[in-house]
């Protein structure tokens, strides 16, 4: 494939949670090389926290991953792409000074320490702030008096900091936008009203700026973001090989690329994507009658209204487990690769009971503001004659993954009777066939399919955002340019709810709802 051939091509990467990846795909969507890069929060001055250096430790080493896997596999250098995009996890504060110095560890969505802004917000512009918004977080360090924010002059996102680091454009796709600050669908902008409201609170406090003036620009899927600066090209390839001049799509949350990359962006679809965290989105076709302190507005990436529900922890719990019970099989004598041992546990969660037998379990790493809990503390319960078994034990790991999601849905499904056609499923939840599909179809009580491309996830979905901004045609929506370009030949698998899950499930979840007491005592007391 020769410089020109790779000019037709995308580039996407993520800052995920966990892992920050880099995929290159091809025009129809083909995944031809991807990088990884492995790395974890940090709990500092009670804050949940990633250092901005190992931001750029790890984006130059998913890269550097990226470019020895595409010369293993076609034999010759990555010289350049035809566009790229940017992705990390949605929400969080970082702000920065006029010269562009950070002025506070950024704070990540996983915090659950804004809850007086965010209520005090929410019944201010009588729209739902969540916690983890960047418009609480600035709140909630006004309300705390701390000295920094009087010399904020720009605040954003994870990818849109490092989308401003590359291209020097303080920019941000509308849906990584919708979890900064409420939007405006119809102008593709932030509400306007609540700006003006949001600045009567500023000059209360005696604050010298507008809030417009700190926030940046707003972009739909495939308008003009910038380009690859030569600084931002050194910062991505220290090596000098990626030449600057790319087209740099608008940078996105990891919601927006998950609805790309599950074809979730026309009315009436949705996508479930489960991985540290765990999130449904359903592409709405009337605003919501209400507002609920436990469903998000978001957008799609070109900006149709998403009801979320947003759920802080998901997977971390019940890898704690499969790794625990890999040490018990290595101790055995018994070597067992991570693959195997989560097949083997997700395969043992089939054959047990369907209420779990009166196990419960809490996957809670951090506060959840679904079920009001501002502390989380993983908790396992049992009943002295509960039928403890392994088999129990993994669907019960598996079916908290699963609780408060379905506790969020309710409410959206239930209250306001929104209706979707078939949940689309990804991230590691799904990375073991059937298992995770067949138990979330049941516990939600809607379809829910699978692709061949799961396990692409996120970094995949942003690819397909920067191939939209590259290969679009005049007049082309982002939903007919993934239906016709991408998916139009796409396979995968749908499973429909299994009565007998079903029932199950609401069991173990009256059970996990009774529960809940435990789980705050457990936080008060455990300190």
């Amino acid at each position: 494939m020769n410089t020109f051939e790779q000019k037709s091509n995308s580039l996407g990467i993520e800052l995920g949670s966990t892992r920050i990846k880099a995929v290159l795909a091809a025009p129809d969507g083909t995944v031809l090389a991807s990088g990884a890069h492995d790395w974890q929060n940090r709990l500092e001055g009670g804050y949940w926290t990633y250092h901005l250096d190992d931001v750029w430790a790890g984006i130059q080493d998913a890269y550097a991953q990226l470019k020895a896997d595409y010369r293993s596999r076609y034999g010759q250098p990555l010289q350049t792409v035809g566009a790229l995009g940017v992705s990390a996890m949605m929400h969080g504060y970082l702000p920065f000074d006029k010269a562009g110095h950070q002025l506070a560890a950024f704070r990540t969505w996983r915090n659950t320490t804004t809850l007086p802004a965010a209520t005090a917000l929410t019944e201010r512009f009588h729209f739902n702030i969540p916690q983890r918004w960047s418009i609480a977080h600035l709140y909630q360090a006004i309300l705390n008096g701390e000295e920094h924010v009087r010399d904020v002059a720009f605040l954003t996102t994870l990818a849109g900091y490092v989308h401003w680091q590359l291209t020097g454009k303080k920019v941000l796709g509308i849906g990584d936008a919708s979890g900064v600050f409420p939007i405006d669908s119809a102008r593709c902008d932030y509400d306007a009203a609540m700006l003006a409201s949001f600045d009567e609170l500023l000059a209360q406090n005696g604050l010298p700026y507008h809030l417009r003036d700190l926030l940046p620009t707003v972009l739909c899927a495939g308008q003009e973001a910038g380009s690859l600066t030569e600084a931002g090209a050194r910062l991505l390839d220290p090596t000098g090989d990626l030449p600057a001049g790319i087209p740099v799509c608008p940078p996105e949350g990891d919601a927006g690329t998950g609805m790309a990359a599950t074809n979730s962006v026309a009315a009436r679809t949705g996508n479930v994507s489960a991985g540290t965290s765990v999130f449904a989105m359903v592409v709405l076709e009337r605003p919501l009658q209400q507002v609920h302190p436990e469903i998000d507005m978001v957008t799609t990436p070109d900006g149709r209204p998403v009801a979320m529900v947003h759920c802080n922890t998901c997977t971390s719990d019940l890898d704690g487990w499969v790794s625990l019970l890999g040490e018990m099989t290595a101790a055995a004598g018994v070597t067992l690769t991570k693959t195997q041992l989560y097949t083997l546990f997700y395969q043992k969660a089939l054959a047990g009971a369907p209420d779990c037998g009166g196990l419960v379990s809490f996957n809670y790493f951090s506060g959840e503001p679904v079920t009001g809990l501002t502390e989380g503390r993983p908790l396992f319960v049992r009943r002295p004659d509960a039928d403890f078994t392994l088999a129990n034990f993994a669907r019960a790991q598996l079916y908290a993954c699963m609780a408060t999601l379905k506790i969020g849905l309710d409410i959206l499904f239930g209250q306001e009777r929104v209706t979707v056609d078939d949940l689309l499923g990804h991230g590691g939840l799904f990375k073991v066939p059937v298992v995770g599909q067949k138990l979330l179809a049941g516990a939600l009580g809607v379809p829910v399919s699978v692709m061949q491309t799961a396990g692409e996830g996120g970094p995949w979905g942003m690819a397909l955002l920067a191939g939209y901004r590259l290969h679009r045609q005049a007049g082309q929506t982002l939903e007919e340019y993934l239906r016709d370009a991408i998916f139009a030949n796409a396979e995968g698998s749908t499973v429909q709810p299994d009565a007998a899950d079903s029932r199950g499930f609401a069991a173990f979840l009256q059970q996990y709802t009774r529960c809940l007491a435990v789980e705050r005592a457990a936080a008060d007391a455990m300190q």
